[in-house]
């Protein structure tokens, strides 16, 4: 036990603490307990950082940032922080798979930014940003950043005087390595830079020398590299001014994909909501189709049906779409409705316009039967993510994939038109 909660098991240990994952049976919640090491306990700069750096979380107190609920001391005097809890791991360990998709790492680095800017608007540095710092958890069926561990992070009011090198190399911009150089906010956003950089290539930029991401990683739009090139500067006054500058760059550096439907108000459903709702309807539906761990989804005319990974089924739109003979049944079924490279299928009666799919590369086309009708899958990669497009008798259907792993013929197998 620690204070009233219950330790589960040991989550991590640090150069400073240890985090555990324990739970609080009076609120029925999980927690993270972070614990600072006893050999460090009775140093009383390191105990003032401790307790400072949940003050600072306690004083910003957003949803963007990991939350202190409370503070205390064990019988042996270490003290400790209890914070959320962030079942959805760290981006160090994401980034131990390799690049993201473009969009998704687009996406991580703004929310990334968007954190720092409520940190920064609280007159406080981080200082030690890295994918490490960075958590996520779901919300409501939502993924969201949480930004951690501000350690070494400082009031803004004091960056003149700062007299240590802090931070991480790979990280830590250049004048952070300089004792008495003075930091702003752009010491930061070096390191989502940083960050930004290794999301979309899998590698740390060379210091004061970075290689432009789309050297590394073809399909990468020169508009941003120039995003992130520029706060990677080692010139900071090169560099974007803000966290939130960087942010809005980032959203406006790549053309966002659209697909047009017939009304955007249309039902946008919550992983937990939309699993429910499918749990209760689908087996009676189509019996037998759907494999395990997967989800059967259905439009809301009830004329089209399939199944995807149960992962693929947080939101659907079930209202129809524009095709090119006008408004028609149809359905749209994703981990993230708003995002282009985000895992899902749409699939709708009609043809759609002619699809673009710059910077991927087409593969050859193939003869598929599905529900009855027969028709081509032409499949396209290299980009940020894989698509595969389905032209039926009557009936178009576009997979977005991120795993490496082609799926198309298991979806296409579950397939079922009028269903109702």
């Amino acid at each position: 036990m620690i204070g009233r909660y219950r330790v589960v098991q040991r989550l991590g240990s640090g150069a400073f603490a240890t985090v555990w994952l324990a739970e609080d049976d009076v609120l029925d919640s999980m927690v993270a307990i972070k614990v600072l090491a006893d050999n460090w306990a009775h140093h009383p700069d390191v105990r003032a950082r401790f307790e400072q750096e949940a003050q600072v979380l306690r004083r910003a107190d957003s949803e963007r940032l990991v939350r202190v609920h409370d503070f205390g001391e064990l019988p042996d005097g270490r003290p400790y922080q209890v914070m959320t809890y962030a079942a959805g791991g760290t981006l160090a360990e994401r980034l131990e798979q390799g690049p993201m998709p473009v969009g998704a790492a687009l996406r991580t680095a703004t929310d990334i930014a968007q954190a720092v800017t409520v940190l920064h608007e609280s007159g406080v540095l981080h200082r030690d940003l890295k994918p490490s710092n960075v958590l996520f958890d779901t919300v409501r069926g939502a993924e969201r950043v949480l930004v951690a561990d501000l350690g070494l992070a400082k009031e803004i009011a004091q960056a003149s005087g700062f007299t240590v090198a802090a931070g991480t190399p790979g990280y830590m911009a250049p004048e952070q390595s300089l004792p008495g150089g003075g930091l702003d906010e752009r010491a930061d956003v070096h390191a989502i830079g940083a960050m930004t950089y290794q999301m979309l290539t899998g590698r740390t930029p060379v210091l004061r020398a970075p290689v432009a991401p789309s050297k590394l990683r073809p399909g990468i739009p020169r508009q941003l590299d120039r995003v992130v090139l520029r706060a990677l500067d080692a010139d900071r006054n090169r560099r974007w001014e803000s966290a939130a500058a960087f942010a809005a760059a980032l959203d406006i550096s790549v053309p966002k994909r659209k697909r047009r439907f017939a009304r955007r108000a249309g039902r946008l459903l919550g992983a937990t909501l939309a699993l429910a709702a499918i749990a209760a309807t689908a087996g009676a539906t189509v019996p037998d189709a759907t494999p395990p761990s997967w989800v059967r989804v259905t439009d809301s005319t009830r004329t089209i049906s399939l199944s995807v990974p149960e992962q693929w089924g947080r939101q659907l739109h079930d209202s129809g779409w524009d095709s090119v003979d006008g408004q028609r049944p149809g359905l749209h079924v994703s981990a993230d409705l708003n995002a282009g490279d985000a895992p899902g299928v749409f699939a709708g009666l009609g043809a759609p316009e002619t699809p673009r799919h710059e910077d991927c590369t087409r593969l050859p086309e193939r003869r598929v039967v599905a529900a009855g009708r027969a028709g081509v899958a032409q499949r396209w990669t290299g980009c940020e993510a894989a698509y595969t497009e389905v032209l039926l008798e009557g009936v178009y259907i576009q997979i977005t994939q991120v795993d490496g792993k082609d799926r198309t013929d298991e979806v296409l197998r579950t397939l079922r038109l009028g269903v109702s």
